[in-house]
């Protein structure tokens, strides 16, 4: 079996780009414009951010997700502050330990068991202010959708944002799988987010079927007035940043984000639905956008990666992660299913 052109269900991200992705980068690759965001692509799709989110905001471009969420922690942050999070937040498991790295600030993580904070779980970290001996906590950072796949409703996020404001705090969200929440909120993106008092967004479309490139959106300007020197010191600044403009014009244009994350969501439901009645499987989170998390038999988990990869969520528990992306075909999830039955 040719391993490169395996399918699976370990993410979203092992997905391959949408052709109409794919068509825009194409389109933009014609003659010369100015480098560094000075080109019409990269004002195009900033205009298209400010129709969606509101015209007092600032975006920016930069390559990956991670960085998206470590230069808008360290945009807002000094080196003596903590930032708050669920332990499973992917800023805590896995970006290697760069936002403590770059932003120099603590993270205070919170058990959650189903990745979503609360103000009563925040309370734990919320002393020390003012005692020089304590890192002082500055931001709270969630993930919509969580790292658990779970949701958000925008009510919760007010009730965060507006106790994080009370206290002088910040909202920062982790949007990497913002277009499947919105499709599973059936709402709005402002709705969620600008509207319900978050500060600083990461915006991502790689795992809804981008190449590549993330946006950092602050939604209070006051916040951005030197963010554009922190992201050139980062090695985030694209000189041909036209290429990763022309895909967000695409993928927020004609409905695209919403056709390739409605897809998504809709096939995590028809897998949930035809694992959860197989012998042996428990479904372990609500399956609310394109993850499914499951107990399955340990000894099947390594027969069943080698044909179709995916990832074990936590060993101990025998809990895996499986991921549904813009391109799952029923195809798959069937033939799937069916040699998991065999093997159970």
């Amino acid at each position: 079996m040719n391993i490169i052109n395996k399918r699976g269900f370990a993410s979203d991200n092992n997905s391959g780009v949408h052709p109409n992705i794919l068509n825009a980068i194409i389109d933009a690759n014609n003659g010369h414009t100015i480098a560094y965001g000075d080109d019409p692509y990269t004002a195009q799709a900033v205009s298209k951010f400010k129709q969606i989110f509101g015209n007092n905001i600032d975006v920016f471009f930069v390559f990956i997700g991670s960085a998206a969420n470590v230069l808008g922690l360290k945009a807002v942050t000094e080196q003596y502050n903590a930032i708050i999070c669920s332990d499973t937040a992917h800023i805590n498991v896995d970006e290697c330990g760069a936002p403590e790295r770059f932003t120099g600030c603590k993270l205070l993580t919170v058990s959650t068991p189903d990745g979503k904070l609360t103000v009563d779980l925040i309370k734990k970290h919320m002393h020390g202010f003012g005692f020089q001996h304590h890192a002082q906590p500055k931001v709270i950072s969630i993930s919509q959708t969580t790292e658990l796949g779970t949701l958000y409703q925008p009510h919760e996020i007010k009730v965060i944002a507006d106790y994080a404001h009370e206290n002088g705090l910040l909202l920062h969200m982790d949007g990497a799988r913002l277009a499947n929440a919105a499709v599973a909120l059936d709402l709005d993106f402002r709705k969620f987010t600008n509207d319900v008092g978050v500060d600083i967004l990461s915006f991502g479309g790689t795992k809804n079927g981008m190449m590549y490139g993330e946006a950092v959106i602050f939604f209070n300007t006051e916040f951005s007035k030197d963010f554009m020197y922190t992201r050139k010191q980062s090695l985030q600044l694209a000189s041909k940043m036209r290429y990763i403009a022309a895909q967000f014009n695409a993928y927020l244009s004609n409905n695209q984000w919403y056709e390739t994350a409605s897809h998504s969501n809709r096939m995590a439901q028809i897998l949930a639905n035809k694992v959860k009645d197989i012998s042996g499987i428990t479904i372990t989170q609500k399956v609310e956008a394109n993850g499914v998390f499951a107990i399955i038999p340990r000894n099947v988990i390594q027969t069943l990666q080698n044909e179709y990869f995916f990832y074990v969520w936590d060993e101990d528990k025998s809990e895996v992660r499986w991921m549904t992306s813009w391109d799952t075909t029923e195809d798959d999830i069937e033939n799937f299913t069916k040699r998991l039955k065999e093997l159970i």
